[in-house]
């Protein structure tokens, strides 16, 4: 929350990767909202219950949490690349019209996506009422049917094939960024500060993201249920709060001006 409102603030921040990284903690946010309600009302209780409209809205969110995250993952790449690839026309390429549409686009795409992706769930009759998971996961929900989902099989892979081209075209920006990085020593310094953050986020979140993903869909009994657990939440608890961590320690300017905003704060007590 700190760094949302330091970046809201700090007009010095209002530049593409800072609003980027602005929209990556709203949208983790966004996520954690699907899933503490109900887990503190679960901690809070003997039996683990939540409605069929309760689960649904928290598939809903989640889903679309994961999917903007990734959206957002894939516009900071570019961002990256630009900047560093072509560095003489970021600012003419990376207009605020651009950076605009690109964070419309973050947000509009993964609810539109989510939105099908609940309407074909919710056409289905259920024969089963348990989810093994700590929150309710759409595919989870689709396994409980009674009959045939292969229109819901169809639009899966059609949008795991659209992510997919999502994560090629990260691993080519950044086949173009190191390439870049390479022949330049001040570029390299750029690349640690601005981009590792960016990578080493970007690989915990698709890694726990195919972790959760495939055992869904192909999930085998002998998982210790403490790694399905953890591994279930990592995305939704740690990532949130780990991101902010990371940008903010390595990039000066954010450090900065996190220090400034406490610094007034702390003057306005006094």
């Amino acid at each position: 929350m700190t760094l949302i409102i330091t970046v809201i603030i700090e007009k010095t921040l209002h530049e593409p990767m800072y609003i980027f990284l602005c929209n990556l903690c709203v949208n983790g946010l966004y996520g954690t909202a699907g899933l503490y309600p109900k887990l503190l009302s679960d901690l809070l209780s003997d039996s683990h219950v939540i409605s069929y409209t309760g689960c649904l809205i928290q598939a809903y969110v989640i889903y679309t949490s994961v999917l903007c995250e990734f959206t957002i993952f894939t516009m900071m790449a570019y961002d990256r690349y630009v900047a560093i690839c072509k560095p003489l026309q970021y600012h003419s390429i990376m207009t605020a019209r651009t950076i605009r549409k690109f964070l419309f686009i973050s947000w509009i795409l993964p609810f539109c996506e989510s939105v099908i992706v609940i309407l074909l769930t919710i056409r289905l009759p259920l024969c089963g009422s348990d989810i093994n998971k700590l929150y309710c996961d759409n595919w989870l929900v689709v396994k409980l049917s009674c009959v045939d989902t292969t229109i819901n099989n169809l639009y899966g892979y059609t949008a795991l094939m659209y992510h997919l081209m999502q994560a090629i075209f990260i691993v080519l920006s950044y086949i173009q960024i190191i390439r870049e990085c390479l022949k330049s020593s001040k570029e390299r310094s750029t690349f640690l500060q601005t981009c590792l953050p960016h990578l080493i986020s970007l690989i915990s979140f698709t890694i726990t993201i195919l972790f959760d993903v495939l055992y869904s869909r192909y999930g085998s009994r002998n998982i210790p249920q403490a790694l399905l657990n953890f591994m279930a939440v990592e995305f939704l608890v740690i990532h949130p709060l780990l991101n902010p961590l990371m940008y903010g320690l390595k990039l000066s300017q954010i450090r900065r001006r996190v220090m400034r905003v406490f610094s007034r704060n702390v003057n306005i007590l006094k």
